[in-house]
């Protein structure tokens, strides 16, 4: 089979398309044939840093966390998929989707594919919606009438996060620059801010959870827009919101700051989610924003574009078919 393969930390370039054997199920897996993948944020820095992924030379040699595919074969105890089915998920840290085939264990995140979505969209769907999720319904307890400010609303997250705040019925205010505004729109905010001419966190409206998904602002200077009792939601546990998260937990019924490591969730609960997601895809209430699409020979290309900062929405890959 096919696989992108880097043997030594480094720019893209070391990334190389190579033929590897093609792997078997054990008892307890499932082998799914990917037809497309997707470049997170995260897969420039283990390419290119030691400590995330190995340190004398990478400790998993095939990146890649999101896939959508069909299943070619079954472990012999495996029950919960059957040779066929189109499927959508997320394979973590044992990475390994920038490859023809992967072998995952049944239990893994992994649920049936949204009848409505294509491969290339299903990949797309997985990473921002779940961390959107668990943030918006574990972190934030979002309810129905509550307002939510979402910062970085036209990324991965944010635009997965905006449709899922509209599920549960808050009133979403987007934030984004001038060439995004009508794309938030169409996702379904009620509001949109447009950075780049006004400084969100000077005007006199207040939410009841503002969602940092840019990260790029702070608690500190959110706090006079956050209403009393409400939460702020940080995506990249920085010093500063660490000190934070403790300084609010000790003071009950005042604002809150909350992080939480959603990629480590256990799998089972990812699963659990993705079928959650599946429905709302299906019901038309939760769809990717994709950025661009690259083949999986121009992967290097895509790492490029990914680094740059100009991501603007999930990059998927396709597959060789």
């Amino acid at each position: 089979m096919k696989a992108v393969v880097y043997k030594k930390f480094g720019p893209p370039e070391v990334l190389e398309l190579r033929e590897i054997e093609k792997p078997q199920p054990a008892d307890n897996e499932v082998l799914i044939r990917i037809y497309a993948t997707t470049v997170e944020k995260e897969d420039p820095g283990m390419r290119r840093s030691r400590g995330l992924n190995g340190i004398l030379k990478p400790k998993r040699p095939i990146l890649g966390m999101e896939l959508a595919g069909e299943i070619e074969a079954i472990g012999k105890i495996a029950k919960k998929f059957k040779p066929g089915d189109q499927v959508f998920g997320n394979a973590g840290m044992k990475l390994g989707t920038y490859a023809e085939y992967i072998c995952l264990p049944e239990t893994a995140a992994l649920a049936l594919k949204p009848s409505n979505l294509s491969f290339t969209e299903a990949a797309a769907l997985t990473n921002g919606s779940l961390t959107a999720l668990p943030f918006l319904r574990d972190q934030a307890h979002l309810q129905e009438g509550q307002s939510i400010l979402i910062n970085g609303a036209s990324g991965t997250v944010g635009s997965a996060a905006i449709q899922i705040a509209k599920y549960f019925g808050a009133a979403v205010t987007g934030v984004c620059r001038t060439r995004n505004i009508e794309a938030v729109k169409a996702l379904g905010a009620d509001e949109v801010i447009d950075y780049t001419k006004e400084d969100f966190t000077r005007r006199g409206c207040c939410y009841d959870i503002i969602f940092d998904v840019a990260g790029k602002t702070s608690f500190s200077r959110c706090r006079r827009i956050l209403n009393p009792g409400g939460t702020y939601l940080a995506t990249f546990p920085t010093p500063a919101i660490l000190f934070h998260m403790l300084l609010t937990t000790a003071f009950k019924g005042k604002q809150k700051v909350k992080f939480s490591a959603t990629g480590l969730r256990a799998a089972e609960k990812k699963a659990l989610d993705l079928r959650f997601l599946k429905q709302l895809a299906e019901d038309g209430r939760l769809k990717p924003r994709i950025d661009r699409i690259f083949s999986i020979e121009d992967i290097a290309e895509a790492h490029r574009y990914v680094e740059s900062g100009k991501k603007n929405g999930t990059v998927v890959i396709k597959m060789l078919k």
